[in-house]
């Protein structure tokens, strides 16, 4: 596999876009079955669009640093990082892998590739934050892989 990373251009918005939405909607599917069915209504009445929404927003943001994987030219992932210079945090905001090149290993070197571009620009720590349903157990070993250490977080909601 010749994987290639480069700088996201305003061109790819599209493939980075569609898939995205593929590679989150198993995870979308997890989130509802782990959630009360009102609760997940409530944040995600209609999850493609408002992911849509949230991948171009996030790519196009001039604080975060966004690349692009590529098997033979074509865009199969795709990594959004920021840099919180106050605290010399690097936070990946956003990483999604296309379906149809899952376990090859991308989510993997996109996720070194953005920690090297953290300590290259003289980030002390880095950060990346996912869900803890089943759908995102692939994310959580990739992270895991990558020396990332959990920090259990409880978060509750109750539909009102």
């Amino acid at each position: 596999m010749n994987l290639v990373i480069r700088q996201y251009a305003d061109q790819d918005r599209a493939a980075v876009v569609d898939l995205s939405i593929r590679a989150w909607t198993p995870v979308f599917a997890s989130m509802e079955a782990a959630m009360d069915g009102a609760v997940f209504k409530h944040f995600y009445p209609d999850w493609p669009t408002n992911q849509q929404q949230a991948v171009e927003m996030v790519c196009a943001a001039e604080t975060n640093q966004t690349w692009v994987a590529l098997i033979d030219q074509q865009i199969v992932g795709f990594v959004a990082t920021t840099l919180h210079q106050a605290s010399s945090m690097g936070e990946i905001v956003m990483l999604a892998v296309d379906p149809d090149a899952q376990q090859q290993g991308i989510g993997a070197a996109l996720t070194q590739f953005a920690i090297e571009h953290f300590r290259n620009v003289g980030m002390r720590v880095a950060m990346v934050e996912t869900g803890g349903d089943p759908g995102h157990e692939p994310a959580r070993q990739t992270y895991a892989k990558q020396g990332f250490r959990l920090m259990p977080i409880a978060r509750y909601f109750q539909a009102l």
